[in-house]
């Protein structure tokens, strides 16, 4: 009988973290400040510790996870590995389609890979509570379960439109003891400028984080910092866990090559988890498709251009080299609020002016048509963000039956759906329509960036 499930014992999870920032064929351009120069170290430590600001800079390749992190990973890691037999014999395809499944941790995603590590740095540096964003809830269901486990307070400023759809991930919140309030909110004079010009805005992640940084950097005790669940470097680090255990078990499972690394992206952590270890192997030689997969309504890799601008809508982070829509952008409400995001971690924007991966974008019903042969092949729901990958994965298996070619296929499945149960409700109804960003909205929110000073770009490498 074919092998459904690979896994790994406790004594085999890695020990280190994979640091893309070592082996990238250019460096990526430094962070800038508002004077056009590369920012400090020092300049981050009213909004991070120090010690995770040294991760952030970091060019060590390998980092060594410490033992009471690994302790606390145990609860679910490692991850099962999962063979997609019902998938494959449904499609008839002759690729081997695996799949890491994130959904296993307490919070059912990908994300208290980095949310416990964060929460830990924090208590040791001596901070007292951590302020954050979340779109969909998953961040912040995420870091709320890693500040009840380290003992500190947490504070999530959630995307309305996320706040109004999905209940119950607030619900969770509120469980592990975070307190969590719709964005923008009049609790920050952030949130209070945006809803006088816009009260009726279904917000952004962009608002979301000038409101959890303004309220961490305004605490006149100095106790707070801010936590961020993407985009920055040791956030990405922190998830490489993914692809070395997925690495592991593929090798248990007798796979000597991987064809197509697949993930959904929205600020790249969960793609980075599982991609970057890959990542190291393309720079070196293998010949592996790398994809991202993003919404045709927030296009950052496939439609913006590669730019310096500020992460946030207020303009209190520093310019990061990354694609970007424009740090006003307030994309249309679709339900894969995770992926609702204006900008792409540099780390995955430089590996995709690299050539190292290529990214696609796809309509909101297909991917929920995706989601759906999923369940009823696999059996698991599916996250609206996850379902962009497996709608990839789908079109690569169908391909590689046209092209009558054995493949492995290895996608990050990043978290459930449980508490996403209306926006398939609402496809079901066909209350769901597509979002594909017009040109014209594109152009005009792009404009913001106009007079920022540009990244290098280097000679594109043919993949």
């Amino acid at each position: 009988m074919p092998r459904t499930k690979i896994l790994l014992d406790e004594k085999d999870m890695p020990r280190q973290w994979y640091n893309l920032a070592a082996d990238l064929p250019s460096p990526p351009p430094p962070p800038l400040g508002p004077d056009g120069k590369p920012i400090t170290p020092d300049m981050l430590a009213p909004v991070f510790p120090m010690n995770l600001i040294e991760q952030e800079v970091s060019t060590q390749r390998w980092i060594d996870i410490p033992e009471e992190i690994l302790e606390m990973l145990t609860l679910w890691r490692p991850a099962p590995l999962y063979r997609a037999l019902r998938l494959e014999r449904h499609l008839g395809t002759p690729a081997r389609i695996y799949y890491k499944n994130e959904g296993v941790s307490p919070p059912g995603s990908h994300k208290p890979n980095t949310a416990i590590p964060q929460a830990w740095y924090n208590k040791q540096f001596g901070i007292k509570r951590l302020t954050t964003e979340t779109g969909a809830g998953q961040w912040g269901s995420a870091l709320a379960f890693a500040c009840a486990l380290v003992g500190l307070e947490c504070k999530v400023y959630m995307v309305r439109i996320s706040f109004d759809q999905k209940p119950y991930r607030r619900l969770m919140m509120e469980t592990w003891g975070a307190t969590c309030v719709p964005s923008p909110s009049n609790e920050t004079n952030a949130g209070r400028a945006i809803l006088k010009e816009k009260p009726d805005t279904p917000g952004s992640l962009g608002i979301a984080i000038s409101e959890a940084i303004e309220a961490a950097v305004s605490d006149p005790s100095g106790k707070t910092r801010y936590s961020l669940g993407s985009v920055l470097n040791h956030v990405l680090l922190h998830q490489t866990i993914i692809g070395l255990e997925t690495k592991k078990q593929l090798a248990l499972a007798g796979e000597k090559k991987v064809d197509v690394v697949i993930a959904c992206c929205g600020g790249g952590s969960n793609f980075a988890g599982l991609a970057f270890p890959f990542i190291a192997d393309k720079i070196h030689g293998a010949d592996i498709a790398i994809i991202p997969v993003e919404p045709t309504s927030c296009p950052t890799m496939t439609r913006a251009p590669y730019a310096y601008d500020h992460g946030d809508t207020a303009r209190m982070t520093p310019l990061l080299p990354m694609h970007s829509l424009g740090h006003g952008f307030v994309p249309p409400p679709i339900h894969a609020g995770g992926l609702r995001y204006h900008g792409m971690a540099p780390l995955v924007s430089r590996a995709i002016v690299e050539g190292l991966a290529e990214p696609r974008a796809y309509n909101q019903l297909k991917c929920y048509e995706a989601a759906v042969l999923w369940a009823r092949t696999e059996g698991f729901i599916s996250a609206p963000e996850t379902s962009h990958a497996i709608a990839a994965v789908i079109d690569e298996a169908v391909k590689a039956k046209e092209e009558g070619k054995e493949k492995v296929i290895v996608f990050n499945w990043s978290g459930h759906g449980l508490m996403d149960l209306t926006g398939y409700d609402a496809f079901f109804r066909g209350k769901l329509v597509d979002f594909p960003l017009p040109e014209e909205e594109l152009r005009k929110s792009v404009a913001c960036m106009k007079g920022f000073p540009k990244p290098d770009v280097p000679k594109r490498k043919k993949g």
